[in-house]
């Protein structure tokens, strides 16, 4: 049982990074309708300006964790936000108005430019990161084994739930939110009413972007360690919770990033490790399968 609730608090802490960079996934899908491949990368960038900032706040004499959280995380997610705004209007913007499989390829090409621009700038080596937020509480003890919460994982899944609940207000309350809403329904309509939809899509590729950033950030702090190669990987299972729970969909996107976590940790934790990824996949296929709108999508209807 103690082994049980420890590979659940593991895989809602994973589930917790999935879900936000899933989120930036569904909110570009569901007003361009198109995929941006490149946004697992601004989640690499993401942890890799947290490595770089903690580095500079240690030679600037910065030592208190928390002012330099911070510091780091708003670094993170300005920088980050303007990768984001950059990727809409150099891949996205000039062919928003071609065929649909136009600014799929030039989303791909972006992964890779960027992928290879951190891997030239920052070298092809693993980045270390001290630990910085060490310890945690005891939730049980058992015979062999105690359950253990940590410090850590409190802060991704607090900072998790408060950035859920903030963009799910953000789109059900706010003018963004409404602009966003109508360019979803329909985008030339939006913009005979007066939505600017050029500002509303770019606004949208930030905010995806920000949500990665803290994303990279908590990853760097939480496994210590990152490379250039990790936003494909994260990338990719963090699109599949968005499909999983239904692309367009924002608590989808928070199902399914949840489910993936969970998926994972469970099936690390009692069968071959090397076959977590086998596992997410096969549950999203079966999922879709029967529910090819995903968890919590709903059928896409044509305009005519």
């Amino acid at each position: 049982m103690e082994y049980f609730l420890q590979q659940l608090i593991n895989g809602i802490t994973l589930g917790a990074v999935y879900a936000l960079i899933a989120i930036g996934y569904t909110m570009v899908y569901g007003i361009i309708g198109m995929i941006n491949f490149a946004h697992g990368e601004v989640y690499m960038i993401g942890a890799f300006i947290a490595v770089i900032g903690f580095a500079v706040l240690g030679l600037l004499g910065v030592t208190w964790v928390p002012l330099a959280l911070i510091i780091v995380l708003a670094a993170a997610m300005i920088l980050t936000g303007l990768y984001g705004w950059t990727v809409e209007r150099i891949a996205y913007r000039p062919l928003r108005g071609s065929f649909r499989l136009a600014p799929l390829i030039s989303a791909i090409g972006m992964s890779i430019f960027l992928q290879n621009y951190v891997q030239i700038a920052q070298g092809a080596k693993i980045k270390p990161l001290q630990p910085m937020i060490r310890g945690g509480v005891e939730l049980m003890q058992g015979q062999t084994f105690s359950v253990t919460l940590s410090y850590m994982q409190m802060m991704i899944i607090a900072l998790t739930v408060v950035l859920m609940a903030g963009f799910s207000w953000l789109i059900a309350a706010t003018p963004l939110g409404r602009a966003q809403r109508a360019c979803e329904q329909d985008r030339t309509m939006a913009g005979l009413l007066g939505v600017n939809v050029d500002r509303t899509i770019s606004l949208t590729f930030v905010l995806g972007a920000v949500l990665a950033a803290v994303a990279g950030v908590m990853v760097s702090l939480y496994y210590g360690v990152v490379d250039f190669y990790i936003g494909f990987l994260a990338g990719l299972k963090a699109f599949t919770a968005a499909v999983l729970g239904g692309i367009g969909s924002l608590p989808g996107a928070m199902l399914g990033g949840l489910l993936i976590g969970l998926i994972e940790a469970f099936w690390s934790a009692y069968f071959s490790i090397e076959y977590k990824d086998v596992a997410a996949f096969s549950i999203l296929v079966i999922v879709l399968i029967f529910r090819p709108t995903g968890l919590l999508g709903r059928p896409e209807i044509e305009k005519v």
